[in-house]
């Protein structure tokens, strides 16, 4: 028998490690999914996070039972279960799809080396992105440091097509063994009631405060059709226009791993070969690029794990971030008197989810209007987004801060409310999160800074004023750079 330990890659399909173990069910036995929840890593979740995930164990539970199988569920370390459950089932080998970040290289090395104290085979492999690190670099072998570089390179790169699902008969069956599912290898303290994911309260969480999305396969999937449809072809000319939506949302699904990514890019290219235009050709092919510069941050964070926690670009000097808890505190209320800004960190609360757009909008105001560091910004997003992804949301954030690798130049400085008009000319975006704002016409609502305190008033009496002076801050930011790099 074999075990395949699932992590962030919560789906029976286009799973690289799943279908290595179900190939060799013949030799070696048959597989017996589990899933653990490991307490070092819930001490970096938060309250939308667990949720979903909690949500999508249950959905790929009840995908295995549908298969005649099932998913061992437990709590606990890692190096302490999977040995344990090895020993308790007769399995030999012990798979898993590894991941990228400092954490779970650690967490991967930790279990190879109990799994070879306990003389249990194993093997780990490449699942969440295209191309594994290593396999795009510059010509002396070095990684890519500039996007532009590594799309031109993995664009016309070639890629595996999805994995199939495992065939029922390559699965562990209850009838098996006579060990329960859930309570194989546990004591009786550890062990979790047959059939029930633990709940929040269980895990040490209070409940989400966002609406979130339906987790699962099933969901992922009605997403990607839903936006494949229609929505892809329009991508590259409304992909910044908040209110239009015409984003996949399928971030949280490539997060948890929900859904494979050679199936979303099969069917993008599938998508992409039916268009009916070089316009829609194109458009496919912006949202494409959009799965590279997830791949790319992927690398970045493989060669470079301290970029969670410090600049990936140098400076002369210590950059001299502002310490204001009160505007930090405004921004993440989403009271800073900035309609777009306020929008999107309301929508974060709201739904733990903000358009992309409306993302470099906020910490560009976070990191270059209040100068506050990057990552008091990447430390909210990190306890309210439920499609946080280490990877991504660090190189975000370093873009926006002009700290990163390929970032935005430091004196390239949004201006809050030219974004507003630009993006949401209508307001209709802003009125939907700031419902102070509703009865406000588009024009005073973009030319909110620029109000007198009468003119306000009588617009929006329960708004804020803004808390900053966005031409002064701009002055004092480039002044606060300059000074970094020595200039």
């Amino acid at each position: 028998m074999q075990l395949h330990w699932h992590r962030d890659d919560l789906r029976c399909s286009d799973s690289v490690a799943l279908s290595a173990a179900a190939t060799s069910a013949d030799d070696r036995g048959r597989v017996l999914p589990v899933f653990v929840f490991d307490d070092a890593v819930l001490e970096h979740a938060s309250p939308n996070r667990v949720a979903f995930m909690r949500e999508a164990v249950a959905a790929l539970r009840a995908d295995y039972r549908a298969r005649g199988s099932d998913l061992v569920v437990r709590r606990g370390d890692p190096r302490d279960v999977l040995p344990a459950l090895a020993d308790a089932v007769g399995a030999d080998r012990v798979v898993w799809n590894r991941g990228h970040s400092g954490l779970a290289r650690e967490r991967d090395a930790a279990v190879r080396d109990a799994l070879d104290d306990a003389d249990v085979a194993h093997a780990d492999f490449e699942d969440a992105i295209l191309h594994e690190p290593g396999s795009i670099t510059t010509n002396d072998g070095t990684p890519y440091q500039v996007y532009t570089y590594f799309w031109k390179k993995w664009r016309d790169r070639e890629k595996d097509a999805p994995y199939d699902p495992p065939n029922p008969d390559a699965l562990w069956s209850p009838d098996d063994v006579d060990v329960d599912p859930v309570d194989a290898g546990a004591s009786d303290a550890d062990a979790i009631d047959p059939g029930d994911v633990p709940s929040q309260a269980d895990l040490g969480f209070d409940e989400p405060t966002a609406n979130l999305p339906a987790a699962g396969t099933d969901a992922a999937r009605d997403r990607l059709t839903s936006f494949l449809e229609s929505d892809v072809y329009d991508y590259a000319d409304l992909r910044d226009y908040p209110a239009a939506d015409c984003t996949s949302h399928l971030s949280v699904d490539l997060k948890w791993g929900t859904i494979g990514i050679r199936e979303v890019h099969d069917e993008v290219v599938a998508a992409r070969d039916f268009a009916d235009t070089e316009a829609d050709y194109e458009s496919v092919e912006e949202y494409r690029s959009q799965l590279a510069w997830r791949e790319f941050y992927a690398h970045v964070l493989h060669y470079n794990p301290e970029v969670v926690v410090e600049n990936y670009k140098d400076y002369a000097h210590e950059i001299a971030w502002r310490d204001d808890p009160d505007e930090l505190a405004a921004w993440k209320r989403g009271e800073t008197g900035y309609p777009v800004v306020d929008a999107g960190m309301r929508q974060l609360r709201e739904e733990g989810f903000v358009h992309n757009r409306v993302r470099m909008i906020v910490a560009s105001f976070l990191t270059k209007d209040l100068q506050v560091d990057w990552r008091e910004g990447y430390a909210h997003y990190r306890e309210h987004l439920v499609d946080h992804d280490t990877a991504n949301d660090a190189g975000g954030w370093q873009w926006a801060a002009s700290t990163g690798t390929d970032a935005q130049p430091y004196f390239r400085i949004f201006n809050p409310t030219t974004q507003g008009e630009d993006y949401d000319p209508d307001a209709e975006y802003i009125r939907t999160y700031v419902p102070e704002l509703r009865d406000a016409d588009a024009a005073a609502i973009h030319d909110w800074p620029e109000l007198s305190p009468s003119e306000r008033q009588r617009q929006a009496p329960g708004y804020p004023a803004p808390i900053v002076d966005h031409g002064e801050r701009r002055e004092s930011a480039l002044a606060m750079y300059e000074a970094a790099r020595g200039d």
